[in-house]
């Protein structure tokens, strides 16, 4: 599970974006806090993964205190959540390092795609690190994970289909260096083993995706599917 930490100083937005979060397979909010020092303090613990961040805090800003933070050596990850939309903002966020932005008023859709990118990219480093020291591919793929706008599928999805889970099953499938059954995209999304099969023939049959067969000593051949780069 990744833990988050919800900052707002509104009390009820943070209760809803809390909630958003709850609803994201493989997040969970480890604590909410409403003023800079709360959330310094909730970081300093050790136990958060990944904070969103409002920048309008009632003791200092919030880049003022990823600022502090980067100083104390907390390198824990950030995506800015807040109204405030100048270039400038913007530009210092992506110097201290948040890796996502995103502007209020945004829809759960919006900030789903931005955990999951954030969940892709901790799956590719995982299995990147694992190697030691990374070449050029794996560079482009740890850097590609962040992307909230993979390539769409075919107009018109299916009935019972979803935007929103099929860009996840997408975004696995960009992150994974190998072809992936449906258990295994299953077992990444947090979906059943059925509804991933259902989302990865539509796929397939659009051209997202390349279906190869693996065969054992007995049975039948086991199914496995890789992204097709656009």
């Amino acid at each position: 599970m990744i833990d988050v930490l919800v900052v707002d100083d509104d009390f009820r937005v943070a209760e809803i974006n809390a909630k958003y979060v709850g609803r994201v397979p493989g997040f969970r909010v480890a604590a909410r806090a409403h003023s800079a020092a709360q959330a310094l303090s909730a970081v300093q613990r050790g136990t958060i993964d990944l904070v969103l961040l409002d920048h309008y805090l009632p003791d200092e800003t919030g880049l003022e205190l990823v600022h502090r933070m980067r100083e104390q050596g907390h390198g824990t990850d950030v995506i800015m959540i807040t109204a405030a939309g100048d270039v400038a903002t913007v530009q210092t966020a992506m110097r201290l390092g948040a890796l996502h932005y995103l502007v209020k008023p945004f829809t759960f859709a919006a900030l789903r795609t931005r955990l999951d990118s954030y969940a892709a990219l901790r799956r590719t480093v995982d299995r990147v690190g694992g190697r030691g020291i990374a070449g050029q591919e794996q560079v482009d793929r740890i850097f590609s994970a962040l992307r909230t706008t993979p390539a769409p599928p075919s107009p018109g999805l299916p009935s019972g289909h979803s935007e929103p889970t099929t860009d996840l099953i997408c975004r696995v499938l960009h992150g994974a260096d190998h072809p992936l059954s449906a258990h295994e995209v299953a077992a990444e999304t947090g979906l059943s083993r059925s509804t991933a099969q259902r989302y990865l023939r539509h796929l397939e049959q659009a051209g997202r995706l390349r279906l190869s067969l693996r065969y054992g000593d007995t049975g039948r051949p086991e199914h496995r599917y890789a992204w097709v780069a656009p």
